[in-house]
């Protein structure tokens, strides 16, 4: 989440693992929101830079890929657990 600081990236993490949250149907706090969210988007544009060479940028679509990461990892999660 370059480019947006500190502040910005707990805003778009907390934003990013509610919506993920909200798509996967499953029940989390906001300390989990806002972790899983980073971690997505941290994720999800470590893949896209080695995949394609570039990574979304600006808040919307460090929130885009933090949300689409976050539901990624909460999908990898329920298949370690074992309710996919």
């Amino acid at each position: 989440m370059t480019g947006i600081g500190w502040f910005g990236a707990l805003i778009i993490g907390a934003l990013a693992g509610w919506i993920a949250e909200k798509i996967m149907k499953s029940d989390m706090g906001l300390l989990m929101n806002i972790v899983l969210g980073i971690l997505g988007a941290l994720v999800l544009n470590g893949i896209l830079f080695m995949v394609i060479g570039n990574t979304l940028g600006g808040w919307i679509g460090q929130l885009v890929v933090g949300a689409a990461g976050a539901c990624l990892l909460i999908y990898v999660v329920r298949l370690i657990r074992g309710r996919a």
